[in-house]
């Protein structure tokens, strides 16, 4: 197998809001917040019309938007066995992504992840982990690893306690590791860990702008850029409307971006990014090459509503 995707198997609810209802609800617009209580989840929820539900969770949208490039994709994440978490699996085999996990009634329902995006396109998500958060090193087989070129994980799966251990089984097992930051908010909350595994345990780092940042402490993009020459690893950004950079030790190489494209919904913008990115490097393109696969790939998803390319 080419790639194997560990994360947060979550089903996406998408609703369309007005910027009033983010600032109502407490929200940081752009960004993700975490809810623990169901009820409160549900409570969001009642108050919206839902335009589209599908199967979601970062890497799994990265898995799934490779699947459709043809790469040979399996993914690992926690479901229970509900309705949600059926028709999780079944949008999983639909794209054709080898599931490595056998579901059963859990103690937390199947994760939730509300996604409001408001008139500027812009994406704000409220997520309800279910029993997605609590995926342990016994759900992580190291065989499927050991059989797989390369693993991709999100920095949304890492916590504290047994997902950790679930991600650190998953790292030392590995024959590549990359990895997506994911969010600001996940590196805020993260950040001596996440600085860890960017400088010694993995091969690839996918981040924004705004992550990379945050996470160095960097004054200016220019100590970003010393930052990963320094580092000597894969790193892979996005800037919005500037493009996309990767660095490779003195190699500095960038993409600009497609213009005159209908946005319609951000949501999936990174994590289809970074699919078109992996499937150019696991079949030997150039670091040029594999940014402008990138580049496509996001360009499609932001023209459409929801992660996932109909």
């Amino acid at each position: 197998m080419k790639i194997l995707g560990i994360g947060n198997a979550i089903v996406d609810v998408i609703c369309k809001v007005d910027d009033n209802f983010i600032s109502q609800n407490g929200l940081t617009k752009s960004t993700m917040k975490l809810i623990f209580d169901e009820n409160e989840f549900k409570q969001l929820l009642s108050n919206l019309k839902i335009e589209k539900t599908v199967s979601g969770g970062s890497v799994a949208n990265s898995i799934v938007g490779l699947s459709q490039l043809g790469s040979k994709v399996g993914f690992i994440g926690k479901i229970s066995d509900d309705d949600l978490g059926s028709k999780y699996e079944e949008g999983l085999k639909k794209e054709n992504v080898e599931y490595f996990y056998s579901k059963k009634k859990e103690e937390l329902p199947t994760g939730t992840c509300l996604i409001l995006v408001t008139p500027d396109s812009e994406r704000t998500m409220c997520t309800y982990l279910g029993t997605a958060g609590k995926i342990n090193e016994k759900d992580v087989s190291s065989d499927v690893i050991k059989k797989s070129e390369i693993i991709f994980l999100e920095g949304y799966l890492w916590d504290e306690g047994e997902p950790k251990k679930a991600f650190e089984k998953a790292i030392k097992s590995a024959n590549k590791v990359a990895m997506s930051l994911s969010d600001q908010f996940c590196v805020d909350r993260h950040k001596p860990h996440f600085l860890d595994l960017v400088k010694n345990k993995l091969d690839i780092t996918f981040a924004n702008e705004q992550e990379i940042t945050s996470l160095i402490n960097a004054k200016n993009f220019e100590d970003v850029i010393n930052f990963s020459k320094q580092l000597g690893k894969l790193i892979v950004l996005t800037r919005g409307e500037k493009g996309a950079i990767a660095i490779k030790e003195n190699e500095v190489v960038e993409c600009g971006v497609q213009k005159n494209l209908k946005i319609v919904d951000l949501t999936g913008a990174g994590d289809l990014f970074a699919a078109g990115f992996l499937h150019g490097h696991v079949n030997n393109l150039s670091i040029k090459e594999s940014l402008e696969k990138g580049t496509e790939m996001s360009s499609k998803i932001i023209q459409q509503i929801g992660a996932r390319l109909n």
